[in-house]
């Protein structure tokens, strides 16, 4: 079992900056690949990013590559989200997820944890 907590959500303006973390616990962090997703009201989740167990690949949804990145710290149990030039269409709960197999899922179904969410706001 992996339990994931995700923080850094908030109101902000647009063109402004959140971080994002998810802390996990329960399991060896590194030999699980995350991937952020995000939902807004009366939408399907839908994919902003993942990376592999080392880092070492990642992959963005093409509504936020050069905005938005994605990293982890093994050693600390965390991933992040950096998120740049915030947009009010970025609005959303923001999800964190794991899975046991490496590589980088570009879609949730598969995904064998995630956590309880973080909202964001943007403010146009």
């Amino acid at each position: 079992q992996v339990q994931l907590v995700e923080s850094g959500g908030g109101l902000v303006q647009a063109g402004g900056s959140l971080r994002l973390s998810c802390a996990a616990s329960g399991r060896t962090f590194s030999w699980y690949a995350v991937g952020w997703f995000r939902q807004a009201p009366g939408k399907e989740r839908e994919f902003v990013a993942a990376i592999s167990w080392s880092g070492g690949s990642t992959a963005y949804a093409d509504s936020v590559k050069g905005r938005f990145t994605i990293s982890r710290d093994n050693a600390k149990g965390t991933a992040y989200l950096q998120m740049n030039s915030l947009k009010p269409e970025d609005t959303a709960v923001y999800y964190c997820e794991a899975r046991r197999i490496n590589g980088v899922f570009t879609t949730s179904t598969g995904y064998d944890y995630w956590g309880q969410g973080t909202q964001v706001t943007v403010s146009s």
